[in-house]
């Protein structure tokens, strides 16, 4: 193995250079991975702007999901060996040619998907599998609401919950998006730009959980369509965090709100959502009952190009970058 590594760095600028550095080794529960593609998330282009830091101890460098080959594994790591093809939820790290993960936070590449595939679906899935699945409690039977239907996060809810027997709907900002959403599965895709979501959800008799990384107004809108016992829980606030909320709704439907981030969680915790993801939905994945969404594929040189499609808001589906290392 080479002792070097190519890795996306952020200048002093903000602007993406590609640099050689120095390798990572692993260490302790650790694996070295082999990347041979990352997905691109909206957080790296938070953390390229200095708002979304990688976690105390983990790799200062973007990427929080990588697909590829176990190259080493560290003293304590368990059940990977050399040679293993992993999918990988990453601290940070993923935007290079090797990164190091810990072992349970590693998941087996698919039967029959590419790296590329591979890359565009722990971070999703995990997500999704820990807020929706586990701290949400989403029944079959029950509905389930997402925003952004069309995103990565988006697209794996929404094919996650309808797989576990649920009424989807979402909130997408396009016809084309609409039709890619229903496509997908959701039973409902509702144009946002176009249509009040909150009255298209109560015709619909109401949502029992929602998934929502948008906030701002947004979050008065959830509770006034969630129903009795209803759950919201947010993942992000692309409106921002502070809200004017009338609480009284919260009280008398007895609504749970919740929010919560993965990627700072400890490595036992991040385990915990590994296995849960695995023993729940990873296997579908192999029977062609959850699919991977790429929109687009980029060469790491054009690390640049994937940034802006991501700020623009036009894909459907992952964004994912090869590294072109053999």
């Amino acid at each position: 193995m080479t002792l070097t590594m190519r890795a996306v760095e952020v200048q002093d600028d903000e602007a993406l250079a590609i640099v050689e550095m120095p390798r990572p080794e692993p260490t302790g529960s650790e694996v070295l991975v082999k990347i041979k593609a990352f997905g691109v998330n909206r957080g790296d282009l938070l953390q390229r702007i200095g708002k979304y830091p990688s976690p105390k101890g983990a790799s200062p460098l973007m990427g929080l999901e990588a697909c590829g080959v176990v190259e080493a594994v560290g003293p304590d790591a368990d059940r990977w060996a050399v040679g293993d093809k992993v999918c990988a939820l990453l601290p940070g790290g993923g935007y290079a040619e090797y990164a190091v993960a810990d072992a349970g936070s590693c998941l087996p590449l698919p039967e029959g998907l590419s790296f590329e595939q591979g890359a565009s679906l722990t971070e999703t899935m995990m997500t999704v599998w820990t807020n929706v699945f586990d701290v949400c409690a989403l029944k079959p039977g029950e509905t389930f609401l997402v925003h952004g239907g069309t995103s990565g996060i988006g697209v794996s809810a929404i094919q996650m919950a309808k797989q576990w027997g649920c009424k989807v709907l979402t909130t997408v900002g396009s016809p084309e998006k609409q039709s890619a959403a229903t496509t997908i599965g959701a039973d409902r895709a509702i144009n946002y730009k176009t249509e009040d979501f909150v009255e298209v959800v109560k015709a619909e008799g109401g949502a029992d959980v929602i998934l929502d990384m948008v906030g701002g107004e947004y979050v008065a809108k959830n509770m006034d369509c969630l129903n009795k016992l209803g759950r919201l829980v947010n993942i992000a606030y692309m409106q921002g965090p502070n809200v004017e909320l009338n609480l009284m709704p919260f009280m008398l439907k007895r609504i749970t709100m919740t929010g919560s981030t993965l990627r700072a969680r400890i490595p036992e915790e991040k385990r915990q959502v590994r296995d849960g993801v695995e023993r729940d939905f990873w296997h579908m994945v192999s029977a062609d009952k959850i699919n991977p969404v790429v929109y687009k594929e980029f060469d790491m040189d054009d690390i640049e190009a994937a940034h802006d499609l991501m700020k623009s808001s036009q894909h459907i589906g992952k964004i994912v970058v090869k590294t072109g290392v053999e």
